[in-house]
């Protein structure tokens, strides 16, 4: 099947960041076609594939959610079904549902520099047919993680174990873990999601990690923010809030970078506080690497220590040797029995939801590209990539990147362009696309896009700078080709 007309713009993927980029391309420009690609059955993206008990954000709300339609809960960090309520409801009120093909798997994309227009194939999930669509701009905003898996290593023995093993990513409907004696195993976010929330039911809940991460609690609630949002208007009391919480994040990260060791101990008494100075921090809570080398996990009112304290959680700090039938047997020698394991062992990344790029037929390789403001790619014309932040809200930067996909359209609108392409004009230095230690960008970091050793090829990951690039900066600065 093809589609008859050709289209202003087609957005892949239905979460929060291309429901950002849809809303605001319809508000820009009301009367163009565009058409929203959704690979899964529903919208939301990972607010609605996530479902393991206690899924929430693990930024605040005011910079998660969208800067034109502000998030209006008390609060900060929210459970994952009023994130994906929220999603809905924006998706309705800017009137996007309509241009949304779910079960639209989009396998490749080819730019025919004669037609100057992006030749679509995906894969209609129902039917198993390919469809071909023609367009004149893309914005990818598929995340950054497989959607039909996670990560799980090879565990030894594990085919031995007679208990449930789960991976949070395929968590079961109305699993039932309650009186059950659970492992899960990591360190990250996901984990400590996971571990305060499973032990309101479980017997007991044990984490197991090979090794520490930094962890710091938050007030659920943001007392300032109810106090400002009672004194002042909507508007006012929302920009005021969020400024806050911008400035907040980007003063304790660069704190955090500047004085790493300052920051250690800060995480370190912090902990001592919350568990006590009898109780192993520096075996359980003191991690290798510098803070913010990789996210830091944000907890709600110290949920996790107060699993701790009462005993309906532990954490354990060991390798695991192998799986046996009730559970699992450490290089330390010890064993931990388990009714049930989850894997809470990462993600799976895949850069543009694993969509092949060509330009005439010739196969783009990413990892031969710089990217441009961390949004674009040297080389390939009329394409954006939606990237957020690892060391801040995600939609904080897709908020920044969508304002500036329409900057640049606008551009090419009002001069009568037809194409824009990233071009390098001078031979740079390649450095990885991004400054981060995590294991599940470090799997795959040679296959992603580079950046290089000046502006506009840089991807600092810092909205300040990136606010001006992106938001301030003229679009017609050199670096960005045009032509009809």
């Amino acid at each position: 099947m093809s589609y008859n007309k050709i289209f202003d713009m087609v957005v892949i993927g239905a979460g929060l960041s291309g429901v950002g980029a849809a809303c605001r391309y319809k508000i820009k420009f009301p009367n163009d076609n565009i058409l929203i690609f959704e690979s899964r059955g529903s919208i939301g993206g990972t607010w609605d594939l996530f479902r393991y008990p206690g899924i929430r954000s693990d930024s605040d709300m005011l910079t998660l959610g969208y800067d034109f339609r502000p998030w209006t809960g008390n609060k900060t960090l929210a459970d994952g079904k009023s994130i994906r309520d929220y999603i809905h409801s924006v998706a309705k009120e800017y009137d996007i549902m309509q241009f949304i093909k779910y079960m639209s798997e989009v396998t490749s994309v080819n730019y025919s520099t004669k037609e100057c227009l992006w030749h679509i194939t995906l894969k209609n999930l129902k039917t198993g047919l390919n469809e071909f669509v023609k367009t004149k701009f893309i914005v990818s905003s598929t995340g950054y993680y497989r959607y039909d898996k996670g990560h799980t290593p090879t565990y030894s023995g594990k085919s031995k174990f007679l208990g449930k093993f789960i991976h949070p990513q395929n968590w079961p409907e109305d699993f039932d873990y309650k009186n059950k004696n659970m492992i899960v195993i990591g360190s990250g976010a996901t984990a400590f999601t996971l571990v305060p929330e499973l032990s309101k039911k479980a017997k007991h809940v044990t984490m197991l990690q090979r090794s520490p991460s930094y962890v710091a609690s938050i007030p659920s609630v943001d007392r300032i923010g109810i106090i400002v949002r009672s004194i002042m208007p909507k508007n006012l009391a929302f920009k005021v809030n969020r400024f806050k919480n911008i400035f907040l994040a980007r003063y304790l990260y660069f704190k955090a970078r500047n004085n790493p060791e300052k920051s250690r101990n800060w995480f370190r008494k912090k902990i001592i506080k919350e568990l006590g100075t009898n109780y192993p921090v520096d075996l359980h809570f003191n991690p290798k690497y510098n803070p913010w080398d990789q996210r830091v996990c944000m907890v709600p009112d110290g949920d996790i220590f107060s699993a701790i304290k009462y005993g309906k959680a532990s954490i354990v700090t060991d390798e695991i040797d192998h799986f046996d039938a009730s559970g699992i047997a450490l290089k330390s020698g010890e064993h931990l029995d388990a009714d049930i394991i989850v894997s809470a062992t990462g993600l799976e990344v895949l850069i543009n939801g694993g969509c092949e790029i060509y330009i005439d037929g010739q196969k783009q390789e990413l990892a031969d590209c710089f990217g441009y403001k961390g949004t674009m790619y040297s080389g390939i014309p009329n394409y954006f990539s939606v990237f957020g932040y690892t060391n801040a809200s995600w939609t904080l930067r897709a908020n920044l990147i969508s304002e500036f996909v329409l900057r640049v359209i606008e551009y090419v609108k009002i001069n009568e362009y037809k194409k824009v392409v990233p071009v390098m004009k001078v031979r740079m230095q390649k450095y990885p696309w991004i400054n981060f230690q995590a294991g599940y960008f470090l799997r795959v970091m040679d296959k992603l896009p580079n950046q290089g050793d000046r502006h506009p090829w840089l991807n600092l990951q810092d909205y300040k700078i990136d606010k001006k690039l992106l938001i301030q900066d003229p679009i017609d600065e050199g670096n960005l080709i045009f032509s009809d």
